[in-house]
């Protein structure tokens, strides 16, 4: 197969394709690169089935009556400002109403949704989004680059405080300590046209773009007092209908939606606690239709329950126990790694999370992230734990707190697991399990913690998320200039094999430095009603109603 084959094509595919082709990369990493940059992902799959012999069959939907309100079991949260989200049941909630200009698929694949098509230079650096045309906005607005552009001026606002910040690094500009829009970074080429040019390279720029937080909003939210709720104004396939935190929340379907009207006639969003033997018990007698998540300790109840199927999904979710590296004694690395040192984290994972998992390495890069490399894995060593801490000035041991939520149980379950393990160095971990708001308030400034991270496509996208210096929820407080320049090498090299090398520099010095415990990586599950046709369980547990029907 020849470039010819491909027509006009970002310049590094034939490339791609050699690779594949000579076996020197797999078809996941061919499909996940080729489609960001630019190529189509119904393209990028018919080239790697003519290369591997294996075709890509899309799923077929079973298709049940049209209508009914199906009714889902998740928190329900406050989701005024899409911009500040924090919590991806909130972006679950805002997805019925506003979309994103990309949607990373249950494939793993960066697929167009308000964007019609992007491409990106030779070295992506800049990125040319064509948006699709004759879509309009609830109030009968019409959607166009004035709505991607003040959606991300707000992103790059520091005023907004927007995670999309530090998702969008190479927008920006440092000045007198303060991280802002850079000028000529986003550029109105016309109505349907938005150029992005980057101070720094970013292969992820379009996966980035099909995070929870980045729901494209209407141009003038911010004008009309930035809430949602209040003025929910979208392209999605429903209009808000009644919206109640901690209780419920309602969706009715848009007839005319832009990509095909749903089958059902509505969503209903249920907030049932935190109790998960409740929301089971929600499911199996018929008040609601699915679950957002299903804890693993009911999964030997699913057993007895033919009315239910489950969905189960590999993913890089995990609960990181970090410490903040500018707080005492977590700057002192010989304590921190003290504490790595303790641990045996296949006992971690069998005991808090019933097994379901694979080992981590502390390093937060998973097997299911393409460039991932296996490190060797990390020996527990009690003694060497004690004299690291001898020599960082407690030869008698040290009295320390991590602090983690309550629900779900199985973050602080790690927790409770871990000081055991610490006790035999003489470190005497306090466990402070604190309800949900008491927690969330401060989870980015806690000494230490513990944090549910979902899964992001890229290993660079999380990385550069939680430990690039200074980004909003850089929660370690981690600040490494040799991590910084290699992340940037990371994000801007296309060479899939090239890449693969930064990021396993980019594992050992994050193992190395010791700022967080990663005990193991998570296999999800949930669970419906026979009644629901064509869900698909999403990595991140996004939820999207296009193909969902209810059979009788």
């Amino acid at each position: 197969m020849n470039r010819t084959d491909l027509g006009k094509v970002h310049v590094a595919i034939p490339k791609l394709v050699e690779q594949l082709e000579s076996g020197k990369l797999d078809r996941r990493e061919f499909l996940r690169t080729s489609t960001l940059l630019g190529l189509s992902a119904a393209t990028a799959y018919a080239v790697a089935g003519k290369i591997t012999g294996e075709e890509f069959v899309p799923q077929a939907h079973a298709q049940g009556a049209s209508g009914g309100t199906i009714r889902v079991g998740m928190a329900v949260m406050d989701i005024s400002d899409p911009a500040v989200y924090d919590w991806s049941e909130k972006g679950n909630l805002a997805r019925q109403i506003i979309e994103p200009m990309v949607k990373i698929g249950t494939d793993d694949i960066a697929h167009p949704l308000l964007a019609e098509s992007w491409e990106p230079n030779d070295d992506v650096s800049q990125w040319t989004f064509k948006l699709r045309q004759g879509i309009k906005w609830s109030n009968g607005d019409e959607f166009n680059a004035d709505d991607v552009i003040a959606t991300f001026e707000r992103w790059l606002d520091p005023a907004t405080g927007s995670s999309n910040q530090g998702r969008f690094i190479g927008l920006t500009v440092t000045e007198d300590g303060t991280t802002k829009q850079a000028p000529g970074a986003i550029e109105r080429v016309d109505d349907y046209t938005v150029r992005f040019n980057l101070s720094s390279p970013m292969l992820a720029f379009p996966e980035s773009l099909g995070d929870y937080p980045a729901l494209i909003t209407h141009r003038n939210f911010a004008a009309d007092g930035a809430n949602l709720i209040e003025n929910p104004i979208g392209t999605g396939p429903f209009n808000l209908e009644s919206f109640e935190i901690g209780a419920q929340a309602s969706f009715t379907r848009k007839d005319d939606y832009w990509n095909g009207a749903v089958a059902l006639d509505g969503a209903q969003f249920i907030d049932l606690g935190s109790d998960p033997a409740a929301h089971l018990a929600a499911l199996s007698s018929g008040q609601v239709d699915l679950l957002y998540v299903l804890d693993v300790s009911l999964l030997p109840a699913l057993q007895g329950m033919p009315n239910l199927k489950t969905y189960e999904k590999v993913t890089a979710i995990t609960g990181v126990a970090r410490m903040r590296t500018t707080e005492a004694p977590y700057d002192n690395p010989q304590v921190r790694k003290a504490v790595q040192l303790c641990l045996d984290r296949e006992q971690i994972m069998n005991l808090a999370y019933q097994g379901y998992g694979t080992v981590g390495q502390d390093y937060h890069v998973s097997p299911i992230h393409p460039g991932y490399t296996e490190l060797p894995p990390l020996e527990q060593n009690v003694e060497e734990a004690k004299r690291l801490l001898a020599e960082a000035g407690h030869p008698d041991g040290i009295d320390l707190e991590i602090n983690c939520v309550s629900d779900p149980k199985w973050e602080s379950d790690i927790a409770v697991v871990m000081a055991q393990q610490l006790a035999p160095a003489g470190i005497r971990l306090n466990v402070n399990i604190l309800p949900g708001g008491t927690y969330w308030d401060r989870w980015t400034t806690w000494p230490f913690s513990i944090t549910q991270w979902t899964t992001r496509p890229l290993a660079v996208q999380v990385l550069s998320l939680a430990y690039r210096t200074g980004v909003a929820w850089n929660e370690t407080a981690y600040s490494n200039p040799e991590f910084d320049r290699l992340l940037d090498q990371a994000q801007a090299t296309i060479d899939v094999e090239e890449r693969k090398g930064l990021i396993k520099q980019l594992e050992e010095i994050m193992q190395a430095d010791a700022i967080a415990v990663i005990p193991f990586w998570c296999k999800i599950f949930t669970a419906s009603a026979q009644k629901v046709q064509g869900f698909e369980y999403h990595f991140a547990r996004e939820i999207t109603f296009h193909d969902v029907s209810l059979s009788a």
